[in-house]
């Protein structure tokens, strides 16, 4: 089975822990890791903008990206979230099986 690596920026602790507790707790996602704060610079409406973001990683079985993007879409309050999924070219065995244990998968 492919495992996602997910990474979220988030605008808060608050937003990048309700979006953890929610996809563990409902199963999409085996674990998930909080870093942040960090800078971030982006371009919105035309404008050069700079935040302070926390950066929200998740594990999951690629077959649930759609329920998390909902998720996401669902809790996180920007309109246009930073949601990117990397595939896992090696995983190992026992962390493999923890994840297919820890989802539904």
């Amino acid at each position: 089975m492919a495992i996602l690596l997910i990474r979220i920026t988030c605008p808060s602790r608050r937003v990048a822990e309700e979006i953890a507790d929610a996809a563990v707790e409902r199963r999409l996602s085996a674990c998930a890791n909080l870093e942040g704060p960090v800078t971030s610079t982006y371009r919105w409406k035309g404008v050069v903008e700079h935040a302070f973001e926390f950066v929200l990683w998740m594990k999951a079985p690629e077959a649930h990206w759609a329920e998390i993007e909902a998720l996401v879409n669902e809790i996180h309050p920007y309109d246009v979230p930073a949601i990117v999924a990397l595939p896992c070219a090696h995983v190992s065995a026992p962390y493999e099986a923890w994840v297919n244990e820890n989802t539904d998968s």
